[in-house]
């Protein structure tokens, strides 16, 4: 039987990307973005089906993921859909670009509304599913007596490398991302007796619209023409070069399979060594 995976931010950039790196191995894909990007998410579903006509054909639900009534019903139509869910990626995100002195509170909640928020729902909507679909409801954990039981569900979220080390005038979007890695780890711990892992990928510059506008908003914070934040940033990278999704969806694409099946709690940096030069 297929599996199914639900991806959230999917009509675009790294969601896109991973929504057809796990396609290609295989998977049954929900898109599930903003009611708004639904032009796009159709062209993802026409070149999924035209890619992989022999899978069930791909889904797109409208979501609002800082909703948590709208991640659970997502969850639920893509689940009922395809008649299984094994594999969660929360990648919805923002940005949000100010010096500390001048954030808002109104930034404050929409970033941590859409990074935090959307992870906590996702988790906890793809978490009822895996137990009501893959084990029957039976929410029993896994003691010395009761052996470990087999993986039935895997949560793959969305970090930073700005959740490991927070960036200057990024201040709130870095906050964020320390919280999504924080609710990576409390999760692989709460979890892992019911069969389900938990993990996270941190990219680096990642050359998408969302670094267009992170660019654009430094700009207007420090001064720098447009474009010349974005080439320092890539001159740090080890490998010297500005990452693209495929670059994210490889790790995601090993993270949903098989082979990291003894893998939780982890944050796992796919940044061509920007964190390490």
């Amino acid at each position: 039987m297929s599996k199914t995976a639900l991806i959230t931010g999917a009509a675009q950039g790294i969601g896109k990307a991973i929504a057809l790196k796990l396609a290609g191995k295989g998977f049954q894909i929900g898109i599930a973005d903003l009611p708004q990007q639904s032009e796009k998410a159709e062209e993802l579903i026409a070149q999924l089906k035209s890619s992989y006509p022999n899978v069930k054909a791909p889904i797109f639900v409208p979501v609002d993921v800082s909703k948590r009534d709208s991640v659970f019903t997502a969850v639920d139509k893509v689940a009922s859909h395809f008649g299984s869910l094994h594999v969660m990626v929360n990648n919805a995100g923002i940005a949000s670009v100010s010096k500390i002195l001048d954030a808002t509170p109104e930034q404050l909640n929409q970033v941590m509304n859409i990074n935090v928020g959307g992870v906590l729902y996702g988790t906890q909507a793809a978490v009822s599913k895996f137990i009501e679909l893959n084990r029957g409801g039976d929410y029993t954990p896994s003691t010395v007596e009761n052996p470990p039981k087999q993986i039935i569900g895997k949560i793959i979220n969305c970090c930073s490398i700005a959740g490991n080390q927070a960036f200057p005038i990024l201040s709130l979007y870095s906050a964020s991302k320390f919280a999504v890695k924080a609710l990576t780890q409390a999760s692989a711990k709460e979890l892992s007796s019911l069969g389900i892992t938990c993990n996270s990928y941190a990219p680096g510059i990642v050359l998408t619209p969302m670094w267009d506008y992170i660019d654009s908003q430094l700009s207007e914070v420090n001064g720098l023409p447009i474009g010349e934040n974005l080439k320092r940033n890539i001159d740090n990278i080890a490998l010297k070069r500005g990452e693209t999704p495929e670059d994210v969806a490889g790790l995601v694409g090993f993270l949903a399979s098989e082979d990291s099946n003894y893998i939780t709690g982890q944050n796992i940096a796919v940044d061509g060594g920007i964190s390490y030069v």
